[in-house]
């Protein structure tokens, strides 16, 4: 009587594979890769911006002519494009090396001669060309901004507002990535690009003044 009373549910094997297969998929996704190269574009923007413009704000400190500050920002951005490539491919293939060496010896340890997760490895040719890539997304606002204001002062300004607006986006994105308050990374790259621009303007307008 007792085996008659057993009560046995069978689940379909493909019911069980569908509950799994989410959980499955957010443990294979790996976001840090995403991460990473969103980050070392942001950062390469966001050096561009600055940088660039830090540099058409100096020479305009001395020259009013349009031309000299155009040509000193196109010779930053090719620039700092090769060297944010060159700096984050070293970069990132150092920690790959490091990386690899660690999972050799793990496998070692674990008596495996099998590699794995060499998928999760950072990818340095990813890493570069985002970042120099960013870096020239970022100098060529400024470039388009002055390119075609003949007036000095007014293409000083809106170098300015065209550099201060790019900041707050950057620092809008910044924060999203990184999930950090969007107030605080916004205020913090916004005044850190205001203090480029105004040191390198006004250091630059001290020694043109002094006749060097």
């Amino acid at each position: 009587m007792a085996a008659q009373n057993d009560l046995h549910i069978e689940v379909p094997e493909d019911k069980l594979g569908q509950e799994h297969v989410p959980m499955s998929i957010q443990k294979d996704f790996d976001f840090s890769q995403r991460g990473q190269w969103l980050r070392a574009a942001v950062l390469g923007a966001t050096d561009g911006l600055v940088s660039v413009a830090s540099l058409m704000m100096g020479v305009g400190a001395v020259k009013h002519d349009v031309r000299a500050m155009i040509l000193t920002g196109f010779a930053g951005l090719v620039a700092g494009a090769c060297s944010m490539a060159i700096g984050e491919f070293v970069s990132v293939y150092s920690q790959r090396d490091v990386e690899v060496a660690q999972m050799k010896r793990d496998a070692r340890i674990a008596g495996n001669n099998k590699e794995s997760g060499k998928e999760a490895l950072p990818n340095p040719f990813q890493a570069a060309a985002a970042s120099a890539l960013a870096f020239m997304l970022g100098a060529i606002m400024p470039l388009l901004a002055a390119a075609f204001i003949v007036d000095h002062k007014v293409r000083l300004g809106v170098v300015v507002a065209t550099v201060t607006l790019a900041l707050v986006v950057f620092g809008w994105i910044g924060a999203i990535i990184g999930r950090t308050p969007v107030m605080k990374s916004c205020f913090r790259i916004l005044v850190g690009g205001w203090m480029a621009m105004a040191i390198t303007f006004g250091l630059t307008k001290w020694i043109g003044s002094t006749g060097l």
